[in-house]
């Protein structure tokens, strides 16, 4: 097992949680009618920063291509003209804006702003494990109420089919993640799940550079340290999971959920609790992974997750 029993537990139960809170406030956010056959429906007005981008089907895929590419060249020329400070405030709008989305289904809007601008401020500028990993719960649910309501059922398919790929070639293949995790350890922000195994702090994840052996090589990326879990330090030893291993199968989770009420004719509740299925078999995925790496060797996440859910598909497919 990669880390100790107890860790391993807190890095699976903060993985559900996130998909609970990410899952309940898609279905709070949405907008439940009937069709002229009286069968339930569910559609998705504005979000608290303006309407979604006006894409469908296989533009939905492109949309998201197009970011993370778009967001790596960035990164990389930052990286090239040292310019994190620059980064640091990139991170903290994105954060803001992600908690803005989240906090917006819940609460008036000024109120959800200056929540938002408050925590994300503290988690960038004064990090510790509580608040780190607090918002981060509803960071990928703020990008799962903006963005899942863009796919349907086959694209959402698609599209985690997609960020395996990516995700296998990034972490045993690519050779820019090296210079991107570098960069993300000197700037002491990363995207993730983070507990501290020996004592160490959020902000500690950060403050040396990763050193390793295993397919990932020396230095290995912060996105394939995320995958095999965990983050060796001078004096902290913090176990991670990577933003996307969070975010990816929430969005198809919610796909999942809108797809059984629109095309399946389920109540929105009941759908939820099908939808839970695709959840569990995602968990049980990533316990797995955590149960069966080994230390030292990293481990590309979604692929594995991805099987999970696809899994769990088939199972409410079938009922």
């Amino acid at each position: 097992m990669k880390h100790p029993l107890s860790v391993t537990a807190m890095l699976v139960g903060l993985f559900v949680a996130a998909q609970l809170v990410g899952l309940s406030l898609v279905l709070i956010d949405a907008h439940k009618t009937v069709d002229s056959a009286g069968r339930p429906q569910i559609a998705f007005g504005d979000t608290p920063i303006g309407a979604r981008p006006d894409v469908h089907g296989a533009g939905s895929l492109v949309y998201i291509a197009v970011g993370v590419g778009v967001g790596t060249a960035v990164m990389l020329a930052l990286i090239r003209f040292s310019a994190f400070r620059i980064w640091k405030v990139w991170f903290l709008i994105a954060v803001l804006l992600s908690l803005y989305v989240a906090f917006g289904v819940l609460l008036p809007a000024w109120i959800a702003f200056g929540l938002a601008l408050v925590l994300a401020a503290w988690k960038v500028f004064r990090p510790n494990p509580l608040v780190h990993n607090f918002t981060e719960l509803f960071v990928y649910a703020g990008i799962a109420v903006l963005i899942a309501p863009l796919f349907d059922l086959f694209w959402g398919i698609m599209l985690l089919l997609a960020i395996s790929v990516y995700d296998a070639i990034a972490v045993w293949h690519s050779k820019h993640m090296v210079t991107l995790a570098q960069a993300q350890t000197r700037s002491n922000l990363f995207a993730g799940l983070a507990i501290p195994k020996s004592g160490g702090h959020v902000k500690d994840a950060h403050a040396i550079r990763a050193k390793g052996k295993g397919s990932g090589g020396k230095g290995a990326p912060a996105s394939a340290r995320a995958q095999a879990g965990d983050m060796p330090r001078g004096g902290a030893d913090v176990a991670i999971l990577g933003g996307g291993d969070i975010a990816f199968p929430l969005l198809f989770s919610s796909v999942v959920l809108v797809w059984l009420v629109n095309a399946r004719g389920l109540m929105p509740v009941a759908a939820l609790y099908e939808t839970l299925i695709v959840t569990a078999c995602a968990t049980i995925s990533l316990a797995l992974l955590f149960a069966y790496s080994k230390h030292g060797k990293f481990y590309p996440a979604m692929p594995f997750i991805s099987a999970g859910c696809l899994v769990g598909l088939g199972i409410v497919w079938l009922l």
